[in-house]
């Protein structure tokens, strides 16, 4: 009858403690991703942040936050602006460009109109082309 001893105070006691070691990992991932992300760090100073990572977490991890927290925001706030950044970046890469058959019809609109002479509609149709 092992089920029938497991009450409900055991199962608050399991869910919470599941709860802190979620909460202990996401700590340590975002430690380590922290540190990688710290350019100024030497590879030896993350090497050492690590190996104590592993050796002693929680005085580690404690210790991290204390004397690197500050940081830890700087670094995430340019990590994000690089990110958005880049993505502007593409949006208007990709929205700019479209597709070589638009590019066509739209020279050939333009030459039908008048606007493109013979030469110019031949070079820009190459250059689409190529």
């Amino acid at each position: 009858m092992p089920l029938a001893a497991y009450e409900l105070g055991d199962g608050l006691v399991t869910v919470i403690t599941i709860f802190f070691l979620i909460i202990w990992i996401w700590i340590l991932i975002f430690i380590l991703s922290d540190l990688f992300r710290d350019h100024e760090l030497s590879g030896w100073a993350k090497a050492i942040w690590v190996l104590f990572l592993v050796f002693i977490p929680f005085l580690t991890a404690l210790v991290y936050l204390i004397v690197r927290g500050g940081g830890m925001r700087d670094r995430a706030i340019a990590a994000q602006t690089e990110a958005q950044q880049q993505m502007d970046s593409y949006v208007r890469q990709t929205a700019g460009a479209g597709s070589t058959a638009d590019e066509l019809a739209k020279l050939a609109e333009l030459h039908k109109a008048g606007s493109l002479s013979d030469a110019d509609y031949q070079a820009a149709k190459a250059k689409v082309l190529a």
